[in-house]
């Protein structure tokens, strides 16, 4: 199964930015949604963001006009830039996508996720 990477997590400032990046570790075919989850500590994980392979998107109410989602088709490549961080921010964010893996079987997806990255706000 092909693998998520994240990166562009770390501490920050409350009132800063970040901007994380999710691509597959390997070569596949092409991806339809992606999406951003986010779990602090003793919570569960809740979805943060996701778009289409058409580019619509969707933002949980606790981010929207802070948080945006948008992807680069060509670099399989989907990013979540985080402006205006809180501490309630701080979790770890996980990459979530539905890959096609190969264009000869465009109709069998796999459900693939990121180890996650740290993203730590400080007041």
């Amino acid at each position: 199964q092909v693998q998520l990477v994240e990166s562009g997590g770390g501490l920050v400032q409350a009132g800063g930015s970040l901007r994380l990046s999710c691509a597959p570790s390997g070569s596949i075919f092409s991806i339809n949604d992606m999406a951003w989850y986010r779990q602090a500590p003793g919570l569960q994980r809740e979805l943060v963001a996701s778009i289409t392979s058409g580019g619509t998107t969707y933002t949980a109410d606790s981010v929207k006009g802070r948080f945006t989602i948008f992807r680069d088709n060509a670099k399989n490549t989907v990013y979540l830039q985080m402006n205006s961080l809180k501490p309630d921010d701080t979790a770890v964010y996980y990459c979530n996508a539905e890959i096609i893996p190969n264009g000869r079987t465009w109709w069998v997806t796999e459900i693939s996720w990121g180890r996650g990255t740290q993203v730590t706000v400080s007041s």
